[in-house]
């Protein structure tokens, strides 16, 4: 989408102003400025648009047709922001316990998400779904702040997803899956819009590609990727 020359100026002036001193406490490996966060993402659709209508019948949509077993899977999700929420494809053994390297990584991992979802959301200030619409009913905890887009769950759950890909690349199809299924529980929550959820998978792979490049995580990721491996019966090499 081509911003208009207002919403430009905005974006550069914030651009610029996202020094690293002004994220450096929250990143671990990739601050805002570094992956072009606020960049790279479109305008989310406007408040009255055909794109924002879809994005609300769509919830409403949901909202008819969700389970309780769905809403009870969607709270527990909510309430997890950790690399632990994969435990259902690895077993009882994928803990921070047994894997303190793992869980340490995650962790970064996650403070990077946070990091990059936050100064987009800064940005845009998309009012939350049941706010523009009151008529929706959210089924999960959910700020009412306009930081709607993206996702800052839905993007944790991509980064972490992308992360464990890197550890374990003969699992990608169900890790890759399961960050699916983590992002739409947002909606399943009537937290966020479908549009919301779909901008943290564009902004996790970007981040995701700075990450990769980066020193310190490709140091972290090995000696954790060799726990992990090695706790689940893996060879070194795949």
């Amino acid at each position: 989408m081509v911003k208009s020359a207002v919403h430009g100026a905005v974006v550069l002036y914030v651009a610029l102003a996202l020094t690293p001193a002004a994220f450096a406490h929250d990143a671990a490996f990739v601050a805002p400025e570094q992956s072009e966060a606020i960049l790279i993402l479109p305008d989310p659709p406007a408040e009255g648009s055909d794109a924002q209508k879809a994005d609300l019948a769509r919830l409403h949509e949901i909202e008819l047709t969700r389970t309780p077993q769905q809403v009870e899977v969607a709270r527990a999700d909510g309430a997890n922001q950790t690399i632990f929420l994969f435990q259902n494809l690895f077993g009882e053994m994928f803990t921070q316990a047994s894997l303190p390297l793992t869980a340490a990584l995650g962790a970064r991992v996650v403070a990077d998400a946070d990091a990059n979802a936050d100064a987009a959301k800064d940005l845009f200030q998309r009012k939350r779904p049941f706010v523009a619409d009151p008529t929706l009913r959210p089924a999960c905890p959910a700020s009412s702040r306009s930081n709607s887009y993206p996702s800052g769950h839905a993007m944790v759950g991509w980064l972490l997803g992308l992360t464990l890909v890197e550890m374990v690349p003969e699992r990608r199809a169900e890790i890759l899956a399961r960050a699916a299924d983590y992002g739409r529980a947002r909606n399943i929550c009537g937290a966020h819009y479908p549009s919301d959820v779909e901008a943290s998978r564009a902004l996790a792979y970007a981040v995701h590609g700075v990450m990769a490049r980066n020193p310190a995580y490709r140091a972290e990721l090995a000696a954790a990727r060799a726990e992990l491996r090695k706790a689940l019966n893996l060879p070194d090499a795949p």
